[in-house]
């Protein structure tokens, strides 16, 4: 009898076997070539790139499967059953692998697509975290039911686990600190991957990634990647260079004679900034000093870097002037709503502020494409439009001989995801526009969102304080000369370009340009000398020098008041300093130090000019005399040799 049910049981188990084999080769070709040929027609890849991962685990799955089926009515024979935990077994491990490739694959994939169109960044530092935890755990599930499964009691591992979790969390404190450190860099969002940071310590590097326990930053100086705890970072005091704006502040010096024309200098320092096309100004100006600076013949890639400079400034001012365009239609926009709002919109009204829209899509570059039923904004490739000026601008860019390969890719990224962002805010409006119901009395609010987004987050216009400022800041004095420091202050466009070496690159071909003109400056002198018998008294008005030299002991009060015109004339020419060189001056009477006197009082209302007196302590009168003058005015400066 029970040689017969075997036999049965084994006549089952083979058919069931044959039909097992028949059935998955059915499923093979449905899977290798029936559902692939039909999702390869698809317009988006989600449905073909799931099949790719599935398909082998979906027939692994099936055979195994099968074969425990096939096995079942053995289920009294000791090596049927530990056949079937093995099977089992198979399942657990094929159906943990399909999961966690489905994971990577698929809902990881358009996880990062789906953070590329939003602006927080939360998502992008989560992403990485997700990717290194939840395979872990799916892997941890997967073999805990395979250790069940074979009959291994998991109660006692359980219980083990959770007595080391204080011993593990004791020894792992500092691992533990940087991630919660991490945690909360992710909530509190300071910068973005990509922003350019400097450190306490003045490191300066752009931010590439933020770990379960480590920040990477990229430093521009060594070209090298430094690994920073999160703790350590999170104790840091932190500037973002990248914010509010992504334009680079610079500064640097420069000293010039004192006989050189320093508003002739001060001027041509102005220009030569203006005339560097990576550097911030009214455009207008830019393009008009372009072409007059930093022409050399055996130069090819300067003048490769100013003609591609000249082009992309027409292009950025064609997008700014659309950009205004644009945001004047939304202002427009806004009143329209304001007015409409406060009887509620009536479907004539919600009709017309579409069209008043579609015609801001049109600027934009989006057109309104009804697919069953469903409004979907798709570029319409418009020359004039703002999106296709935007690309033909960083197209330009891209041409900029010193950029590196990398930075096409960056600049290219970042635009592109600005217009995809874009993008998603008119198409959430229209929708809105469209189909307002509760939300009609916040239509305004959503337009004026919009308005800010591109202000602040698409392109930000150019301000006055960005444009180019030259200040005096200093006289130096050395061996009988003096030198007046520049301060020359302005903005460059990206730092994060050509390696973080932008903004040095600019600097040093300011620094050239400025040097070459100003030798070009020959010292000029308008002079203006006053003779006696036994003194002279110079005037030189291009330095902003008077010298007196001899013996001043005349009794004549128009020989003084000569004196005081040549010096109040020159304090009329408005020179920053104003030298009185007395070293040469053997002898003054009363009558010249009440002149001097007089001239230094009336200096304490021009707030323009220092006044720098000269002296020797080879003039016995110099001594009590110059100290009397220096109290008469606090910002004098008295040099006595």
């Amino acid at each position: 009898m029970l040689k017969k049910l075997l036999e049965n049981n084994w006549i089952y188990s083979i058919g069931s076997i044959a039909l097992a084999a028949l059935g998955a080769m059915l499923l093979y070709f449905i899977l290798f070539y029936g559902l692939r040929s039909i999702f390869r027609k698809l317009e988006r890849d989600i449905a073909l790139v799931t099949l790719n991962v599935s398909s082998y685990p979906i027939l692994i799955i099936f055979v195994l499967t099968s074969l425990k089926l096939s096995f079942h009515h053995f289920v009294d024979l000791g090596v049927i059953q530990q056949l079937e935990k093995v099977l089992q077994a198979g399942l657990i491990v094929a159906v943990t692998y399909w999961l966690v490739q489905l994971f990577k694959q698929v809902i990881l994939y358009y996880l990062e697509e789906y953070t590329k169109q939003t602006e927080a960044m939360w998502d992008d530092v989560l992403l990485p975290i997700l990717e290194a935890v939840i395979p872990v755990i799916i892997f941890i599930l997967g073999g805990a039911l395979v250790l069940k499964n074979f009959g291994v009691d998991l109660t006692g591992i359980w219980v083990a686990l959770g007595g080391a979790t204080f011993v593990i969390g004791f020894a792992l404190q500092d691992i533990l600190a940087n991630f919660f450190s991490g945690i909360v860099l992710l909530i509190d969002t300071p910068f973005r991957f990509g922003d350019v940071l400097s450190l306490e310590d003045g490191t300066i590097g752009m931010l590439r990634k933020i770990g379960v326990r480590v920040t990477e930053l990229y430093i521009f100086n060594s070209n090298s990647d430094i690994y920073i705890p999160n703790s350590v970072l999170q104790g840091q005091k932190i500037t973002n260079l990248s914010r509010p704006t992504p334009y680079y502040h610079c500064s640097t010096t420069l000293e010039i004679p004192l006989e050189y024309d320093l508003k002739e200098a001060k001027k041509i320092m102005q220009n030569i900034i203006l005339a560097h096309p990576d550097t911030l100004g009214d455009i207008e100006q830019k393009l008009e000093f372009l072409p007059k600076y930093y022409i050399y013949d055996n130069e090819q890639n300067l003048q490769e870097q100013q003609e591609i400079g000249k082009q992309r400034l027409i292009k950025e001012n064609a997008v700014n002037e659309k950009l205004e365009e644009i945001e004047q239609s939304l202002e427009a926009l806004v009143v329209t709503l304001q007015f409409a709002e406060k009887g509620g919109l009536t479907p004539e009204e919600i009709e017309n502020i579409q069209q008043e829209y579609q015609a801001v899509l049109e600027l934009v570059g989006f057109t309104v494409n009804l697919d069953n039923q469903t409004a979907n904004l798709e570029e319409s490739q418009v020359e004039e439009s703002l999106i296709e000026l935007v690309r033909e601008w960083y197209r330009s860019l891209i041409r900029d001989p010193n950029l590196i390969d990398e930075d096409s890719y960056l600049i290219s990224e970042e635009w592109e995801r600005k217009i995809n962002l874009l993008h998603s805010r008119t198409q959430k409006l229209y929708q809105k526009i469209g189909n307002p119901q509760a939300e009609e009395t916040r239509l305004d609010d959503y337009v004026l969102e919009i308005i800010k987004w591109l202000k602040e987050k698409f392109k930000q216009p150019r301000k006055k304080w960005q444009d180019p400022q030259i200040r005096t800041t200093e006289v130096r004095h050395e061996d009988s000369y003096f030198y007046v420091k520049f301060s020359l202050n302005f903005f460059v466009d990206d730092l994060k370009l050509e390696d973080g070496k932008r903004s040095q690159r600019v600097k040093s071909q300011i620094y050239q340009e400025i040097t070459r003109y100003i030798k070009t400056l020959n010292p000029t002198a308008d002079i203006k000398e006053i003779k006696g018998e036994n003194y002279a008294v110079c005037g030189n008005f291009t330095t902003g020098k008077i010298s007196f030299k001899g013996v001043v002991d005349s009794e004549d009060t128009d020989t003084y008041n000569e004196m005081a015109e040549l010096l109040n004339k020159m304090v009329e020419n408005l020179p920053p300093i104003l030298t009185l060189d007395l070293k040469e001056l053997s002898f003054i009477n009363s009558l010249g130090i009440n002149m001097l006197s007089q001239f230094i009082l009336s200096l304490r209302h021009q707030k323009d000019t220092q006044l720098v007196v000269l002296g020797s302590h080879t003039m016995p009168w110099q001594e009590k005399s110059l100290k009397t003058l220096e109290r008469l005015l606090p910002d004098l400066k008295l040099l006595v040799e």
